[in-house]
This record gives C-alpha cells, sequence and structure tokens, in this order.
C-alpha cells in the first residue's frame, strides 16, 4: 500500500506543478480608471494610447475589464514580470468601435514595445493573421479568413513551442506557421490598432 500511495504521489505531482504555472488576469482587483499596474501600456509608433481598468457588465468574469480607447499606430500592453519562451497567451476580447480598425490581439517573446510577435482578429476585415514586428515595423506573414463580430467577446489564443506557432480563434485553428525571427524568451501581452475601442479579460498564460 505505501509503494502504491508513492507511485500514484510522483505521477501526480509534476500535472499539479504545471498546472500552478498558468496565471490568468482578470483585471478585477485594480483599481478603475488607471492602467493595470505591472503592466507597460504604451504604444508602438506613435500617436497615444489610452489603457485603463474599467467596469463592465458584459465581462466574462466581472466587474472589471482591461479596455484600449486611444489612437495610436499599434497600442500594446505588456506584462511586466512574464518571460516565456516556449508556452501559451489567451485572451477573451471584444471589438467595440472603430472606423479604421476593430482590433484584438495578443503578443508573445516581446522584447520590448518595439520587437514582437504577434496575432490578432479584426472585426472590420473578418480575418485572423500573425505578424512580426521588429524595429517597430509590422509585417504581416499569413492571414485566414474568419468571422470576427463586432460588440460579441471572443477568444483568442497563440501556442508557441521552439519556432512553431498556432493561432486559435475561438476554438478553431486559424492559423499554423513556423519561424526564427524572435528565438528566446520574451513577454506577453496584448494588442489593437490605429483607432480600435477594445475590451480585454481573462489574460491567460503559462509555460509549456
Amino acid at each position: 500500500m505505501k509503494m502504491l500511495m508513492t507511485l500514484i504521489f510522483v505521477t501526480v505531482m509534476p500535472t499539479c506543478t504545471a498546472l500552478a504555472q498558468t496565471q490568468t488576469v482578470t483585471f478585477d482587483n485594480f483599481k478603475t480608471g488607471d492602467p493595470p499596474p505591472g503592466w507597460t501600456a504604451t504604444k508602438t509608433g506613435t500617436g497615444q494610447a489610452k489603457w485603463t481598468i474599467e467596469g463592465d457588465d458584459s465581462a466574462p468574469s466581472k466587474p472589471n475589464v482591461l479596455k484600449q480607447s486611444g489612437q495610436a499606430t499599434y497600442p500594446v500592453c505588456i506584462k511586466d514580470d512574464t518571460n516565456l519562451k516556449d508556452g501559451f497567451v489567451e485572451v477573451k476580447f471584444k471589438p467595440i468601435s472603430g472606423k479604421e480598425d476593430q482590433a484584438g490581439g495578443l503578443i508573445w517573446r516581446a522584447k520590448d514595445s518595439n520587437n514582437y510577435y504577434i496575432a490578432r482578429a479584426n472585426a472590420l476585415e473578418d480575418n485572423v493573421t500573425i505578424y512580426y514586428t521588429i524595429q517597430g515595423r509590422r509585417t504581416e506573414k499569413k492571414r485566414t479568413s474568419m468571422k470576427v463580430a463586432s460588440n460579441q467577446w471572443h477568444t483568442l489564443r497563440v501556442d508557441f513551442q521552439s519556432n512553431h506557432f498556432i493561432v486559435t480563434f475561438d476554438g478553431k485553428k486559424a492559423i499554423e506557421w513556423d519561424d526564427d525571427t524572435f528565438k528566446d524568451a520574451g513577454k506577453v501581452g496584448v494588442w489593437t490598432k490605429a483607432d480600435s475601442v477594445t475590451l480585454f479579460d481573462d489574460f491567460t498564460y503559462g509555460p509549456r
């Protein structure tokens, strides 16, 4: 019996350890009206991004969301204490408005606000696209047509292992892509474009 219990313990522990490393940010314990503490709320390019914690009755996990309501080339909000090479990042987002763009995106392996991978879904274009941004210049690499409804919550996820990336939108695989531009561990975060007013909630990430 003791041997059996020991074997069970050894088998279960790695699973528990892996689960413990997954983190979810719901934004619910942050002060409304301010940027989220522990994040770099900024932009790539020019303009004025505006990242704030706001209450929202439609939030997947109430009461708060992270809202981007400014206008900049590419507003980005980076989780400061993250450093992932192989893993995943996922977020729920709701595109509200925008004449030029209505986008919600994820960034990973970010060195800073000018160098990172990005996957985004756009409600004006009804597509999901993957890019890299190098020295502030974004380059499209691959896209897939998918319905992205405005004023509805969606789930965007990226799994990254070595040079292989899988983008999932609302539970459906959207893109697979291989690239070696950013090989090292980096930060993760969220992204929009131009005049997109976008809400984010339940930001989840972890290693693989």
